[in-house]
C-alpha cells in the first residue's frame, strides 16, 4: 500500500465565490421545501424526501486494525447502535417507476471524542452516501444549475418525468452493455430498476479520517444481499415497489454490510475539491473497519417513519472533528442541511434530532 496522505487544513482550497454559490443552493432548496410543504400540507426533506427503508442495527468496529485505519470512530473497537435510512434523491415524493439514484444515511450513536462545533450535544456520527463512487458535478456551480432546474420542476409534469426516466434507463442500459455508465443519466432518471439492497453506497466526497483523508463506503456482505446485486425489480404499477421489496428481505432475514475506508494516497490523482473524480481502487482499495448487522425487522414501519423521517436530520457535519467533511461540496452542505431541517421542524411543529447549526 502506498503511504496515505496526512491531513492538514491546506488540503482544502476554498474559492472566492463559495458563499454566493452556497446562498443560491440554499435558495433553490428552500423553493423545493416550500413547494412540497404547500402541496402535502407537511414538510419533507429538500432532497431524498422519499424513504424506502428505515431500520436499526449495530455497527461492530474491528479490533487490531492497522494504525492508518484505527482512526476516528475506529480508534477503539466496540459496538455502536445505528440507524439506516434508504431513500431516493428527489425532493418530491415520486412513484418508483421514475428511477433515480439511491442514498443511505447512516447514523452511528454513542461515539467518543471531540465533536465538530455543529454537532455539539449529540454524540453521533453521520455518513451520507449514494450508490455511485463519484459526484455528478465537479463543483457546486453546475450542481446549483441543475438544482435550480429541479426546483422549477418539483411536483410538476409527473407523466413527463416517467417518460424521460424510461428513455434515460434505455440509454444507460446501452452504455452499461459496452462497459460504460453515466452519472448524469442516472441522476436524471436513468438509474436501473434494480434492488436497492444489492447496492454499495459511497460518500463520494472526502472526509478527514483522523490523521489522514478518506472516502467511505457501505457494502452488502450477507448472502441474501449479495444475491440482490443488479437484480432487476418489476416495478409495474407499484408506486412503492422499493419499499415492498426492501421490507420483504429485511423482515425475513435482516442484512449485513461492511463499513469500508479508502485512504487518499495521492492528492493529484485523488483530489479533495473535485468530488467528480473517482479515486482509483487499484491504487487505494476500500478496506473494512467494521460490520453493520441489522436483525430481521420491518423494512419501514409507521413508527420508524415518524421517528426518522420527521424527527431526524442527517448531515455530513454531524459527527466527530476527526471526520470533518472536506471539499467544496461538503462546505456547501454545511448550511444547506440545517436550513432544511429547521424548515421541517418549524413547519411540522416537530423537533428534529441532529439539526446541526450552520
Amino acid at each position: 500500500m502506498p503511504t496515505p496522505v496526512r491531513y492538514s487544513p491546506a488540503v482544502e482550497t476554498p474559492a472566492e465565490d463559495e458563499a454566493e454559490i452556497s446562498a443560491g443552493i440554499n435558495a433553490a432548496l428552500r423553493e423545493i421545501l416550500e413547494t412540497t410543504a404547500r402541496d402535502y400540507g407537511h414538510a419533507v426533506r429538500s432532497v431524498h424526501a422519499k424513504s424506502h427503508g428505515i431500520f436499526e442495527g449495530v455497527l461492530t468496529l474491528a479490533d487490531h486494525l492497522p494504525r492508518e485505519l484505527a482512526q476516528g470512530i475506529a480508534a477503539r473497537p466496540g459496538a455502536h447502535p445505528v440507524i439506516m435510512r434508504l431513500s431516493t434523491n428527489p425532493g418530491d415524493i415520486l412513484p418508483d417507476d421514475i428511477t433515480v439514484p439511491r442514498g443511505v444515511a447512516l447514523r452511528i450513536f454513542e461515539v467518543d471524542g471531540e465533536m465538530l462545533p455543529s454537532a455539539e450535544g449529540l454524540p453521533a456520527q453521520d455518513f451520507i452516501m449514494v450508490n455511485g463512487p463519484a459526484f455528478n458535478a465537479k463543483d457546486t456551480k453546475p450542481f446549483l444549475a441543475s438544482l435550480k432546474l429541479l426546483a422549477k420542476t418539483t411536483d410538476r409534469m409527473e407523466r413527463s418525468k416517467k417518460l424521460i426516466s424510461a428513455m434515460f434507463r434505455g440509454a444507460e442500459t446501452v452504455l452499461e452493455a459496452v462497459g460504460l455508465e453515466s452519472a448524469t443519466l442516472k441522476a436524471l432518471g436513468g438509474q436501473p430498476a434494480t434492488h436497492p439492497l444489492g447496492d454499495s453506497f459511497f460518500t463520494q466526497t472526502a472526509y478527514r479520517y483522523g490523521d489522514y483523508i478518506a472516502k467511505l463506503s457501505l457494502a452488502p456482505v450477507s448472502p441474501q444481499l449479495l444475491d440482490l446485486h443488479d437484480k432487476k425489480i418489476d416495478i409495474g404499477d407499484r408506486p412503492d415497489a422499493l419499499r415492498e421489496e426492501i421490507d420483504a428481505v429485511i423482515a425475513a432475514k435482516g442484512g449485513e454490510w461492511e463499513l469500508r475506508v479508502q485512504l487518499c494516497t495521492d492528492l493529484d490523482k485523488m483530489p479533495v475539491e473535485d468530488a467528480s473524480v473517482e479515486w482509483d481502487q487499484a491504487q487505494s482499495p476500500f478496506r473494512a473497519i467494521g460490520r453493520v448487522v441489522v436483525p430481521p425487522q420491518p423494512g419501514r414501519s409507521a413508527e420508524m417513519a415518524r421517528r426518522v423521517d420527521d424527527g431526524m436530520g442527517f448531515s455530513p457535519w454531524q459527527g466527530l472533528a476527526a471526520h470533518q467533511p472536506l471539499g467544496v461540496v461538503n462546505r456547501a452542505r454545511r448550511s444547506a442541511y440545517p436550513m432544511s431541517a429547521a424548515f421541517r421542524a418549524a413547519f411540522n411543529g416537530c423537533p428534529v434530532m441532529g439539526q446541526t447549526r450552520g
